[in-house]
């Protein structure tokens, strides 16, 4: 029997699966240890291995790891003292960033502190032009000069970003290179190789994002494969990386900015693994948790993917407000709707619900741990929706007292009852989550009424049917082990890098030898990632794909090709592929504007994981455990309490019910039914 693991950490809590060979699972959640992540990861791994029988040696499978450890040092400003390099006379790069407002009406918008101060941002003597020809090289003695500056400030990590390095890298690179020799010990990295793209902010951001989050990632990994090589697991870690794929711990410290959204990607995937197996070809994820929900919109059972987002957003939805990312990413909407956001009331006496959150420390007022704030997890509580001495199976016992106190304040200063706080509570955070995805789907020109809703998360099986029902969908689908499906969505994901280079051309000038040089290049970097995470050299697969336009545009349209265009060699075919994508998006074509690419993506990855059904329905039709009062949908309204465990495949429950599980509850209201399908996911339609 062979035994892999995965481990997601989270905002609020880490996530433990352990798989056997047979496709069994034993999983576990603990609290989030933010003072030191590797404490709560290492708990988590203890008690699932105690609950398989097995000890840390016989894990001999592959161990994966996503986690929010770049997240956190972007959103705390705990990064080490970091410099930014860029050509002379560009210093406030950061500063300007790139002139757009994201609220032209409003004269008072903010935006994050970069994360390079001016002091430390350094102009550097060299200049490369638009067409990659260098027109001032460095000298070793500005080199020598640059050191000495920053020993002198202490830096330790430096970002190097100059001017159309993305068309040459050879100004930049030899400053990098002469300056990781003579600061030993300090962490360097510069944009040819981290974001090799056009934009010089963007570029800069993400630049900056990777130095300064260096020296807590590479440290932090290297401390996790010591602490498990220590506990006795031989295998290396994979790490998840924001595009959906996995990759060695070494090639994921150098680019941490490559797993900023490791956790919510692993989620995403194991929707699409579902979507596989239950042969459908749309869906819209739906990770609730127990900081923030997301949603993502799956179509031919692939995710969206973007090459552009943001952290560190000063307003949550606000595009603009935060730090731009320029690395492949999967495309989605992310709300400060968790278990653990706080309800409070505004300045106009309104009820609100996040985006800030209790968190692990002190967490809701429930955990019993000095949190005072009402939470929607306090609200589900009240509400009956969750039982406050069957949360994690009774290893945590939640103080409803506390609770009653805290959404008595909140009703108080509403003027009405604190049942009728927790019920506004359920129906603010529902309907704001059914807003960001109406949203999301709207912008990316994809009808979403009647998608299916597949629901994940501590708190996502809970407020699924609500959001369905505003999205004019019939239908939720809560698979097994839906609480911790980012970490088992981590075991069934490909090894896999996508890799990005800027190179603007019209189709009706393309050189196709400098093409085979630039996917070349991408590939063979690929393929050397996939082979440090052990996948072979014949099991690796290449897609590539291109950011096309109109000439004379802004923005560009990301397009994956069918096949190969170097095999081809035929423009006509990219701009049929370009075109098709287009009119998705927009409704027309000025098909008489030439086309031009203006960057090429390389995606590299290894063999897809073969399903092992993760559910093990009971045999025979069970009956339930109980009943209760849930004041959710009615007041005082009595029903059924069903074991998840209990319920055989083809067996309904009429709503309203709840159906538990030690990790997760799901509701069904009034109007919906459930079945159990044959994989062992709860089906959950209306009607």
């Amino acid at each position: 029997m062979s035994h892999s693991l995965a481990v997601d950490i989270g905002g609020t809590f880490t996530d433990i699966v352990l798989r056997n060979s047979d496709g069994t699972l034993t999983v576990d959640k603990t609290l989030t240890t933010h003072h030191d992540l590797l404490e709560g990861f290492f708990t988590g791994v203890d008690a699932v291995l105690a609950k398989a029988g097995i000890t840390a040696r016989d894990v001999d499978g592959v161990v994966v790891h996503a986690t929010t450890v770049v997240t956190n040092a972007l959103i705390e400003r705990k990064g080490a003292p970091t410099a930014l390099v860029v050509t002379e006379g560009f210093r406030d790069v950061l500063v300007i960033r790139n002139e757009h407002r994201y609220d032209m009406y409003d004269p008072q918008i903010e935006f994050p502190e970069p994360l390079v101060a001016p002091e430390t941002t350094f102009g550097f003597p060299e200049r490369t032009l638009a067409d990659g020809t260098v027109l001032r090289a460095p000298s070793e003695e500005d080199i020598e000069a640059l050191a000495a500056e920053l020993k002198a400030a202490g830096i330790q990590a430096v970002a190097v970003c100059f001017l159309n390095s993305f068309a040459n890298p050879a100004n930049e690179a030899m400053v990098a290179e002469g300056l990781a020799r003579r600061l030993p010990g300090v962490f360097v990295c510069h944009s040819a190789e981290v974001a090799p793209q056009i934009r010089e902010y963007q570029r800069a951001s993400t630049t900056t994002v990777n130095a300064y989050a260096m020296p807590i990632s590479l440290p932090y990994l290297k401390r996790l494969s010591q602490r498990l090589a220590g506990e006795g697991i031989g295998q290396t870690a994979l790490i998840m990386l924001s595009s959906g794929g996995v990759v060695g711990a070494e090639t994921a410290g150098r680019n941490p900015v490559r797993m900023i959204e490791s956790g919510p990607a692993a989620g995403v995937l194991a929707a699409c693994h579902y979507a596989e197996v239950l042969g459908l070809d749309r869906l819209m994820s739906f990770d609730m948790g127990g900081t923030t929900a997301k949603a993502c919109l799956i179509e031919n059972r692939t995710p969206l993917v973007t090459g552009l987002f943001e952290v560190d957003r000063r307003y949550r939805f606000k595009e603009g407000s935060g730090l731009p990312v320029t690395v492949p990413s999967i495309d989605l909407i992310e709300i400060g709707a968790g278990g653990g956001s706080i309800a409070r009331v505004d300045d106009l006496g309104l009820l609100k619900v996040g985006p800030d959150s209790a968190g692990s420390n002190p967490g809701p007022a429930c955990y019993g741990r000095g949190g005072r704030s009402a939470t929607v997890t306090d609200a589900d509580l009240l509400l009956g929706l969750i039982d406050a001495d069957n949360f994690l199976g009774g290893e945590m016992k939640l103080d409803l007292a506390a609770t009653e106190a805290a959404l008595g304040r909140l009703g108080a200063e509403l003027g009405i009852t604190a049942v009728q706080a927790a019920r506004g509570i359920y129906r603010v955070v529902t309907e704001a989550m059914a807003n960001a995805a109406r949203s999301h789907a709207t912008d990316r020109g994809v009808d979403y009424r009647g998608l299916p809703l597949f629901a994940f998360g501590g708190a996502g099986a809970l407020h699924a049917c609500g959001v369905a029902e505003l999205l004019q969908s019939s239908s939720v689908i809560v698979p097994p082990q839906s609480s911790v499906l980012s970490a088992f969505g981590t075991l069934v994901t490909p090894v896999r890098l996508d890799l990005v280079r800027s190179d603007l051309v019209r189709l009706d000038t393309v050189d196709w030898a400098r093409i085979d040089d630039i996917l070349g290049a991408l590939e063979q970097e690929g393929r050397a990632a996939l082979g440090e995470a052990g996948c072979a050299e014949a099991d690796v697969r290449v897609k590539i794909g291109a950011d096309m336009r109109y000439s004379g545009q802004q923005n560009e349209v990301t397009v994956t090709f069918a096949a190969d265009p170097r095999a081809t060699r035929d423009v006509r075919l990219l701009a049929e592929a370009f075109e098709r994508e287009y009119r998705v998006l927009y409704g027309v074509n000025p098909s008489h504007v030439p086309v031009e690419i203006v960057t090429w993506r390389v995606v590299v990855e290894g063999p897809q994981i073969r399903f092992h059904a993760a559910g093990r329905p009971a045999v025979a039709p069970g009956k339930p455990k109980g009943r209760r009062i849930v004041h959710a949908w009615a007041d005082d309204q009595p029903l059924d309490v069903w074991r998840r465990s209990d319920l055989a495949v083809g067996q309904t429950v009429a709503g309203p019910a709840v159906i538990e599980e030690r990790e997760t509850t799901t509701a069904v209201p009034p109007g919906w039914t459930a079945s159990i399908d044959p994989v062992g996911c709860i089906v959950v339609t209306k009607g």
